[in-house]
């Protein structure tokens, strides 16, 4: 139960109702899950990247950013130790670090008990299975396996062949508008929904000078790549896109290497990327220009 005051009284620490699993804590205060997780994702942040990001995100921009549910976090203590974080922005997926499959039994037990709700869960490979697999187990809701996703991180960069014509340059508030429109058209086209609104991510993103264009000769922007926040020494490139009409000439892959460029120069100790692994094209692209595969992530959804 939600009491208001930002913790999920439903959770008691002290009581372990699966033996030997460890103990999931739940909570809806960002800063008391930052205190008990902080110091366990940035231990290995790049397989953290997403939960660092979107934690400050929200840390930044504000609770409802991702939309109007509140955010829900958790962590598994064992002997005092956090060995797992898991956090959640109605109404997307579930996103949980790598657990056992006991592990995630025990998650799955108590969120079913607590009459949660999910969509379906986001998580490396394993982990993403166990999950689903108990969560048809204790709510009957069986899984489809939706995107299939690799996580890269920056080698040596190399520039990608020949470049396109024309050259890049920093959104400003005059690109306000395409950056709304190219948002909406990249959640589309990845299949995973609008995660933000994107009005007030274009916002965000050009106070921030987070978005790199590729413009023709001619002034045209043809293709956009952008890069989240630092955090924990590292920085993920995220959105890359090319409208259709526009693809297959290079843009994409001169844009990701100039902000891939730009973050190095920022002194960043790690470039991160993600792909979607049905799409040999990206796949090939960021592996010519330099970065290296860490680790398979996938997303199912609950029917």
């Amino acid at each position: 139960m939600d009491t208001g005051t930002g913790v999920d009284t439903d959770t008691d620490t002290d009581t372990d109702p699966h033996p030997g699993t460890g103990s999931w804590h739940l909570t809806h205060d960002l800063d008391e899950f930052l205190t008990r997780a902080g110091a366990f994702l940035r231990s290995r942040p790049a397989l953290h990247t997403v939960p660092l990001t979107v934690t400050e995100t929200l840390r930044t921009r504000g609770r409802c950013v991702y939309g109007d549910g509140a955010p829900e976090f958790g962590v598994l203590e064992r002997a005092g130790e956090v060995r797992a974080a898991l956090f959640r922005t109605p109404p997307h997926w579930l996103n949980l670090t790598a657990v056992t499959p006991e592990d995630a039994d025990a998650l799955a037990a108590r969120l079913a008990d607590l009459g949660r709700l999910l969509p379906g869960v986001n998580a490396q490979c394993d982990t993403a299975a166990a999950f689903a697999e108990a969560w048809r187990r204790h709510t009957g809701a069986p899984a489809v396996l939706r995107q299939r996703q690799r996580l890269y991180r920056l080698g040596t960069l190399t520039e990608p062949g020949r470049l396109p014509p024309g050259g890049p340059r920093i959104a400003v508030e005059a690109d306000r508008e395409l950056l709304r429109r190219w948002h909406d058209e990249f959640s589309a086209s990845v299949g995973l929904g609008t995660v933000r609104d994107s009005a007030e991510w274009a916002d965000a993103r050009i106070a921030g000078g987070g978005i790199t264009l590729w413009e023709t000769p001619d002034g045209t922007p043809v293709a956009m790549a952008g890069t989240g926040p630092r955090v924990a020494g590292q920085v993920r490139v995220a959105p890359v896109y090319t409208p259709p009409h526009f693809r297959r000439r290079g843009y994409a892959g001169a844009a990701t290497a100039e902000v891939s460029r730009a973050a190095l120069a920022s002194g960043v100790d790690e470039v991160l990327l993600f792909t979607d692994l049905d799409n040999p094209t990206s796949n090939g692209l960021y592996q010519r220009i330099g970065y290296r595969p860490v680790a398979d992530f996938d997303v199912h959804d609950f029917t």
